[in-house]
């Protein structure tokens, strides 16, 4: 849905999913390609990648892979929760998935912030060679790049 011209755009936007390993990092690295410095981004999901271990703190090797394809680099990515969160008074929450929804609407109650939900594909359910899985992770980064342009384009 294109952002209506007459609303400012957010000073602060949070994308969030499950782990956030894979597309709220995808969707903040693509928004802030697009916006710069202009709106304050940032990312979470609902918990962290593994609990008992170290392994997997950052973002998924294919999201990683795909979004250097566009020269977007993830490697510096850490994932975080809700709770890890810096700051929680983002004027806009997209939520990515339903579970992030729930709680993107607990964090928000009683705030003027804007919550949408965007449903798109988890890659990491995608089976075949890597190739095809690559594939799948490239669908999920261009779905993003173009909801995104179509929301915040100026």
């Amino acid at each position: 849905m294109a952002r209506d011209d007459s609303v400012p755009a957010p000073a602060a936007v949070l994308f969030a999913c499950n782990l956030n390993r894979v597309r709220s990092p995808m969707a903040e690295a693509l928004l802030k390609r697009l916006v710069g410095d202009r709106i304050f981004v940032d990312s979470c999901g609902l918990r962290p990648w593994r609990e008992d271990t170290a392994e997997g703190e950052g973002v998924d090797p294919f999201a990683q892979a795909v979004m250097a394809e566009i020269g977007c680099d993830l490697s510096g990515h850490e994932a975080k929760t809700f709770d890890e969160l810096e700051d929680d008074s983002f004027d806009l929450v997209i939520s990515l998935t339903p579970e992030a929804q729930h709680r993107a609407v607990e964090m928000t109650r009683g705030r003027a912030a804007e919550i949408e939900y965007w449903p798109i594909f988890d890659p990491t359910l995608a089976e075949g060679s890597r190739e095809a899985r690559l594939a799948a992770y490239r669908e999920v980064r261009d779905a993003l790049a173009a909801r995104i342009a179509e929301r915040f384009r100026s």
